[in-house]
């Protein structure tokens, strides 16, 4: 790969527009609603969607969702941040696990917009993260864009692809897994 590339997201062969050339989803065919379409959530909806809350909240808006199959999350690193306070102190840096935690948010919200509003609010924990990178610091004044893909699911287990990047340029990327669950009473 050349230096200007920019490893981003697979190519979206799914929906490629050729449909001789174009894999099937696999994830279309159990999810009602797979492939449409949600131009925007704000800070109310992806509260309904997910448990998080300030200050461990890691996105601010969703600007783009395709059911069963990927998200845009959207993150203002602000220097108010606690996290600042002691990562690190006159050199605030965006921890990395943190960025990590938004990619996870992000696929969160595209959980619940898939499985439908029932799901609001479940808890979604990690089981593995693998291929994590982090290729440049996240500064408070950026605006972390997390882009995530669902990669398969099976039964209440999604595996997700995510590149969160700054002004077009990757700053993190992970593939991870996680298992949505009925929060404890």
């Amino acid at each position: 790969m050349s230096t200007t590339e920019d490893p981003g997201l697979r190519p979206d062969t799914r929906s490629g527009s050729d449909p001789r050339t174009a894999a099937p989803d696999p994830l279309a065919a159990r999810y009602p609603g797979a492939g449409e379409r949600v131009e925007s959530l704000d800070i109310a909806r992806i509260m309904q969607s997910i448990p998080h809350r300030y200050p461990f909240l890691m996105i601010d808006r969703v600007v783009e969702l395709v059911r069963a199959h990927s998200a845009i999350g959207v993150k203002n690193v602000s220097v108010n941040e606690s996290f600042f306070q002691g990562h690190f102190p006159n050199h605030p840096v965006m921890p990395g696990v943190l960025i990590i935690e938004a990619m996870a948010q992000t696929a969160a919200v595209l959980v619940v917009e898939t499985l439908g509003p029932e799901q609001a609010g479940r808890v979604v924990y990690f089981m593995s993260v693998e291929g994590a990178k982090f290729r440049r610091p996240v500064v408070p004044g950026d605006q972390l864009r997390i882009h995530v893909e669902a990669l398969r699911s099976r039964g209440n287990v999604w595996k997700f692809h995510g590149i969160a990047r700054v002004d077009g340029t990757t700053v993190a990327e992970a593939t991870y897994a996680a298992m949505i669950m009925e929060r404890a009473a």
